[in-house]
């Protein structure tokens, strides 16, 4: 039986505008489903859109257009009491550990404060027994209880966080790049313990990061964005077997290979350029000024978004059969490949 889908994001936009005539257009027409119980990574170069995608999602960012929906319902369109309610299903665990918790506070209040706003155990000795049980969740104990932000380390904050987004019991997280502030002997510790607690908690995920092996542990499907646009989006196996974007093999081939020999021998893809300004992005395909693949049509045509295989989407000219210089996608894409 497949699963149902629990969050549906449909052409979403998010612009900000920064002056006269100037609009930065962060995140421009994304679509993706999420089932749930699963884990959906969307990946890319810093300053590709994917944090504001999901402070957008969530309703920290006002939407500029599209539509969010969260298991029916328009996020954007809730009234202020479904919002309170809704907020219970969704939490987000952010980025940096140390900036997101506040350093005047105890762990102890640091949890307990969304349940507090929630009306969730009104007696003080429950809410303070459900802290300590937080706490255990992700590898704490209840010692840690009454200290305060600094006195933790970098790993340890990160943990705090995850236990005050769960504090209301949510369905679903929004984890906005929760490692890359973390040493990396931690942040193995930190994706595995997620993965323990969506198994405990029957969670569903939306993992953002921009270290596609790290994403690809814990990920069931991937999404590439590229300058506010999705690229590509299929499986997690599918993505690093068979990339069909320039770009995502371009990231994938930057991933070092624990073999030295091997990564000796193998050949990088090197993107000529800077990433382009969302203020001012190229015309047709926004990749194309760095693509080494760039054709006439690339610079007038933004590329269609497609299944080219079995539940593998891409949005790409190689795949397009109907190109207008009249060269076949696929063997445009053959070529490349060979």
């Amino acid at each position: 039986m497949q699963a149902e889908t629990i969050l549906s994001v449909q052409q979403l936009k998010k612009h900000f505008h920064l002056g006269k005539d100037r609009v930065l257009k962060a995140v421009d027409g994304v679509s993706f489903d999420i089932k749930k119980g699963e884990t959906f990574g969307i990946v890319g170069e810093s300053g590709c859109g994917k944090s504001t995608a999901g402070r957008t999602i969530i309703g920290l960012y006002d939407r500029t257009a599209g539509d969010v929906l969260y298991d029916g319902k328009n996020i954007h369109e809730m009234n202020e009491k479904e919002k309170f309610q809704f907020h219970r299903k969704m939490q987000m665990i952010f980025q940096d550990p140390y900036a997101s918790l506040n350093p005047r506070s105890t762990v102890q209040e640091i949890i307990s404060e969304p349940m507090e706003v929630q009306g969730l155990y009104q007696n003080k000795k429950e809410r303070l027994e459900r802290v300590y049980q937080l706490l255990e969740d992700v590898g704490l104990n209840r010692d840690h209880a009454n200290r305060y932000p600094h006195e933790f380390s970098g790993g340890q904050r990160q943990r705090i966080g995850i236990a005050r987004a769960l504090s209301l019991d949510p369905e679903f997280i929004i984890a906005d790049e929760p490692i890359s502030a973390l040493d990396v002997s931690v942040q193995a510790q930190v994706v595995n313990l997620l993965k323990d607690l969506q198994k405990k908690k029957g969670l569903t995920y939306l993992f953002i990061a921009h270290d596609l092996s790290m994403v690809k542990h814990i990920s069931d499907r991937i999404g590439v964005m590229y300058l506010g646009h999705l690229v590509e989006l299929t499986s997690s196996e599918n993505l690093y077997q068979k990339p069909l974007h320039p770009y995502t093999q371009a990231l994938l081939s930057a991933i070092p290979i624990p073999d030295p020999d091997v990564e000796d021998r193998r050949e990088r893809i090197i993107l000529n350029g800077e990433l382009p300004s969302p203020v001012n992005p190229p015309s047709g395909c926004v990749f194309r000024t760095r693509c080494p693949h760039a054709m006439e049509v690339c610079a007038t045509q933004a590329p269609v978004w497609q299944e080219v295989d079995d539940k593998h989407f891409v949005a790409c000219h190689l795949y397009n059969e109907d190109l207008q210089d009249g060269k076949n996608g696929k063997q445009a894409a053959a070529s490349r490949e060979s």
